[in-house]
């Protein structure tokens, strides 16, 4: 069968199946940035595939969720040890802070990066990433065949409440510097901003503004959770401390002081763009649910229903 128009779900579906797809191959060969890529794509698609396919008849959603949130938890451990070491190479550079502390870190966060990396391979062995997008493609063609669009109340519903979310976690990190609170508002930031994502790449034009500030948000908000994970390798090596290993008590700490006071420089940043990001999140209900419940033109384009659904089986480029 022929259609004229192809949905932008699936045309969102696509996209970010090819995504991963493309990615993922790096990150099996152990590239950092291929790791990042292909877990973000993995997010995005735990995002869409629930919402897009609810309601819908003949689609293999449920076992395409599964196979996703493996690859997720595969790639996330590693992906965690690869920023911290990305940073000890920043604090390396920096003047004042002890090399020799650094390195006694690295050596810690490198063998738990290597015993990491070992388990993320086994459990990606146990994903059969092509079964996976032949489930997607199940979902492309029930998309195709809808006959309504009952994903634009579930994603309005999931963006109200995730934004609801937000507000909330704001008002209970309060002024203070508190880590974990803190990390509350990111995971928050982050859920919201993944919905948003699905508003823009359906047309809701007003999305794509509060998507790169949430971005903004939770990249400080990332490199200061990021920080705090840091301290704690760094709490262990001093914990595990023993004379004549080539690092002082002295150095260990002057690294610590140096990665606190870089977070609570960061914590004033966050204090200064917080009410924004809470204005944000209280404005959702009326920037982004109307547009988002009035059903967008259609774009015609000359692809058929088989090769719609082949595209994101096959990860088409």
């Amino acid at each position: 069968m022929n259609v004229g128009h192809v949905r932008a779900t699936t045309r969102l579906l696509e996209r970010i199946a090819r995504e991963l797809k493309r990615h993922l191959p790096s990150a099996v060969s152990g590239d950092d940035t291929g790791v990042h890529q292909a877990r973000v794509a993995s997010r995005r698609l735990r995002e869409a595939v629930p919402i897009l396919a609810g309601g819908l008849k003949g689609s293999k959603a449920g076992k395409a969720r599964r196979k996703i949130r493996r690859l997720t938890q595969a790639l996330g451990a590693v992906r965690e040890l690869d920023v911290t070491l990305g940073i000890l190479d920043e604090l390396a550079r920096v003047e004042g802070v002890p090399r020799s502390a650094v390195e006694a870190v690295r050596a810690r966060v490198i063998g738990e990066r290597d015993a990491g990396r070992e388990a993320m391979l086994k459990r990606l062995d146990r994903v059969n990433v092509e079964k996976l997008h032949r489930r997607l493609g199940s979902v492309g063609e029930a998309l195709e065949a809808a006959t309504n669009e009952q994903w634009r109340d579930t994603l309005g519903a999931r963006i109200v409440k995730r934004a609801e979310r937000l507000a909330g976690t704001i008002d209970e990190a309060g002024q203070m510097y508190a880590p974990e609170r803190l990390h509350q508002v990111r995971i928050a930031t982050k859920k919201l901003r993944y919905g948003l994502e699905l508003a823009a790449g359906v047309g809701v034009t007003a999305a794509a503004g509060q998507v790169r500030t949430l971005k903004r948000a939770q990249d400080l908000l990332g490199r200061m959770h990021d920080l705090h994970v840091l301290q704690g390798h760094v709490a262990a090596v001093h914990a595990e401390f023993e004379p004549g290993s080539g690092v002082s008590h002295q150095g260990l700490d002057a690294l610590a002081q140096h990665i606190e006071c870089e977070c609570r420089l960061l914590h004033g940043r966050y204090m200064a763009a917080s009410s924004g990001l809470r204005n944000l999140a209280t404005g959702v209900q009326a920037t982004i649910i109307p547009p988002l419940a009035r059903p967008a033109r259609r774009r015609p384009v000359k692809m058929s229903l088989p090769r719609a659904a082949a595209a994101i089986a096959g990860g088409r480029r």
